[in-house]
């Protein structure tokens, strides 16, 4: 994995706007003689655009996870399910929607009436919603052994990027956590534990599908942290929340056996909502945890107003040698575009405590799905000239 050793380097979560007749395709189902075409095409002109724009380490836009909306959020977890055999539909399951999985929230309590709110405006736009995969899979229940059955997606989805990727360069591919895939749940496993080594030997797969590729795999991971919320509201208790989170980081290195930790970033986010984050867990109380991922580089949200301040924990916690830390430096929480200037502040403070041959320039999630595209593409321009502003003083 590259390194910043003559520049700060930079790079993006994942997910990047598609084309509207992409998500069209998507959204009804268009034979694949129709959306393989497109889809290849699409991801060449991603990867050009990325480049062009002054984006290091790039990836396919994660264009072959399917979004069949230009604001669905869910694309960049709920595309494994197709790709996952053990689970069936549960329709009175379905009919509970989104709210069956977010009830226990201490801050969806202290702020009812803004998540209230949010709940009228996207009950308004149910008929959009209806047909989307993520709707689907509010009613999908884990109901025999799990297993990945998702090769062919995999496979089409490495050979787009090889075909688009710039030769010798670093480039990456996403695929979903072990402890993310829990976001379903399971009956038919007796423990939770071994529906989480379960999903665990499912996904590695795919992790191995990317790296054999030659691609650099990063694994998303925003369960790790953002169920704290909810498992403190319930529970009261960081050590129960901990011993849950090592856990998952013990699964996720099961998933990466025999994988080199050199081909491996691991990114970790509060959620891509947008709402206060109240309840968010503070980064100094799980920094220790994170660091055990059996991962080269760390993709940690930093950008926005909620997190900005937790550069500092990186005075008090030493990146081990041989590490890198991306930190997001400009954020999908706002329609606000960060300054160039900013960006290279953030740049600067983190390679003021961990190194400047240790930072990456990235951004806090995902971009697609969440602003509005000319935004996405300008937050990704004003990362690259801040890159370049830190860069300069860095490396005067």
């Amino acid at each position: 994995m590259k390194r910043s050793e003559q520049r700060i380097l930079t790079t993006h979560v994942g997910s990047l706007p598609r084309p509207d007749d992409l998500v069209e395709l998507y959204r009804r189902d268009a034979p694949e003689r129709e959306l393989l075409p497109r889809l290849e095409s699409a991801i060449a002109d991603v990867v050009r655009k990325q480049r062009g724009i002054g984006i290091d380490i790039v990836n396919d836009g994660e264009f072959g996870k399917a979004m069949r909306r230009s604001m669905d959020f869910g694309a960049w977890w709920s595309y494994v399910y197709d790709r996952l055999g053990g689970y069936e539909l549960r329709e009175e399951q379905a009919k509970k929607g989104r709210a069956a999985w977010t009830q226990g929230s201490k801050e969806r309590k202290e702020f009812a009436e803004f998540y209230a709110a949010e709940a009228s405006a996207a009950q308004a736009n149910n008929s959009q919603q209806s047909g989307t995969s993520t709707a689907q899979l509010y009613g999908l229940m884990c109901a025999g052994p799990v297993k990945y059955i998702g090769h062919a997606a995999i496979r089409r989805d490495v050979q787009n990027l090889a075909v688009a990727a710039p030769k010798g360069e670093d480039v990456f591919m996403t695929a979903v956590s072990p402890a993310t895939l829990q976001i379903l749940p399971n009956e038919y496993y007796k423990r939770p534990e071994d529906y989480t080594w379960a999903l665990a030997e499912a996904i590695r797969e795919e992790y191995k599908a990317i790296v054999d590729a030659g691609f650099i795999l990063q694994i998303d991971d925003p369960a790790l942290v953002d169920i704290y919320d909810w498992w403190y509201s319930m529970n009261g208790d960081l050590s129960g929340y901990r011993k849950w989170a090592a856990f998952q980081v013990e699964a996720v290195n099961h998933a990466l056996e025999g994988i080199p930790e050199d081909r491996v970033r691991f990114h970790i986010c509060w959620g891509s909502w947008h709402g206060p984050h109240q309840g968010d867990v503070q980064l100094k109380d799980v920094i220790d945890l994170l660091l055990k991922v059996k991962a080269q580089a760390y993709v940690i949200e930093a950008g926005n107003v909620r997190h900005e301040h937790e550069w500092k924990v990186w005075k008090e916690t030493k990146l081990p040698h041989g590490k890198i830390l991306i930190p997001g430096v400009v954020s999908h929480a706002t329609n606000v575009l960060e300054h160039p200037e900013l960006v290279a502040d953030r740049l600067l403070r983190f390679a003021s405590v961990v190194g400047r041959e240790n930072v990456i320039g990235g951004t806090d999630c995902g971009l697609g799905g969440r602003v509005h595209p000319q935004i996405a593409w300008a937050k990704l321009a004003a990362l690259a000239e801040g890159a370049r502003l830190a860069s300069k003083q860095l490396w005067p």
